[in-house]
């Protein structure tokens, strides 16, 4: 397949506001061995690229300067050593970066097929949210059928997802959110209690539960603490990110006397190989709750791909309930 030599992208002019993202022209990248090239359909729009774009986040030395870090697409080119897929196959990836642009590469084990039933658009929303709630929710944090699982932030692309994987796993589901219309929404994802954390604490509606078994927290700061007094005896908490700081005095004496645990990941820095296992603990496992209609992506809203900056306005505005993506290519 002939491809160009140059395709558009949307690159960080500066670091800066969203008003910073700006379309450009870039080289089309090239399938080294293992790795595969993508002529995207849709780019997800994630909290990283917004961290990038501010110059709060850099990209590694081996990756594109370019933001995005999932897409759909279909396959253009493929590297030496690369057998499963074939070109014009429809996939969606994990990208190291570069996903907002006509063109990106990843390694070929990072990609996914696209879920039978499910459009590009929604295609484009699995695989950060995908990745990082199976490796921490379940691979890291062990969540088990019938225990109580608590996610903060719960009409986010990775509270959305969280919610429905956690129920197709058998366990009861709590979480949080800002508003009446948010926390509806998590309830219709299968959510048995959404807790809207202006005007209700969380820390005495889970211990009156008995206490959570399992927290995932992208937010710290003061929810350190809180999420501490919210376990159950024996708890896990994973932290994801730190959306209001990442330093907090906290007493451990609670977390020895009452044997809890505390861990966290960030997905980007973690080895190929260690997200190509996780791509296929993916497609055993969470595929199939897609094929039987346990899980789906929940879309905010669609912006054409020179509008990127629009995109991250409404990201950060707070007021989106699921993914944001941007439209690429036909």
């Amino acid at each position: 397949m002939s491809l160009p030599d140059m395709m558009n992208v949307i690159e960080i002019s500066q670091a800066g506001g969203p008003e910073v993202l700006k379309p450009s022209q870039a080289p089309v990248p090239v399938a080294h061995h293992g790795q595969i090239v993508i002529k995207v359909a849709f780019a997800g729009v994630n909290r990283p690229d917004a961290l990038q774009r501010a110059g709060l986040y850099a990209p590694p030395a081996s990756a594109s300067p370019l933001p995005g870090l999932e897409c759909s697409g279909a396959v253009v080119a493929v590297g030496p050593g690369v057998t499963r897929w074939a070109l014009g196959d429809r996939v969606c990836a994990l990208l190291p970066g570069g996903g907002y642009a006509q063109y990106v590469t990843t390694p070929a084990d990072h990609a996914l097929p696209v879920p039978e039933g499910l459009s590009m658009a929604e295609a484009a929303c699995l695989p950060e949210t995908c990745f990082t709630v199976w490796s921490n929710v379940v691979l890291r944090g062990d969540l088990k059928a019938g225990e109580r699982f608590l996610v903060h932030g719960g009409s986010s692309g990775i509270g959305t997802t969280a919610i429905q994987i956690a129920k197709a796993l058998g366990a009861r589901v709590f979480t949080t959110a800002g508003s009446t219309e948010k926390c509806k929404a998590c309830l219709s994802l299968g959510a048995e209690r959404a807790i809207n954390y202006r005007d209700e604490d969380f820390v005495s509606i889970l211990k009156a539960e008995g206490g959570a078994d399992l927290i995932l927290d992208m937010v710290g700061g003061s929810y350190l603490p809180r999420n501490i007094k919210a376990l159950a005896n024996d708890g896990r908490l994973v932290q994801i990110a730190f959306l209001t700081g990442a330093k907090v005095d906290l007493n451990f004496a609670e977390v020895m006397m009452r044997r809890l645990t505390i861990t966290g990941s960030t997905l980007r820095p973690q080895s190929d190989l260690i997200k190509a296992q996780y791509a296929r603990e993916l497609e055993t496992h969470v595929w199939p709750m897609i094929a039987r209609g346990a899980l789906r992506p929940m879309i905010d809203s669609e912006f054409p791909f020179e509008k990127a900056c629009d995109a991250h306005s409404r990201m950060e505005s707070s007021g989106h309930i699921g993914k944001i993506v941007l439209k690429v290519t036909q």
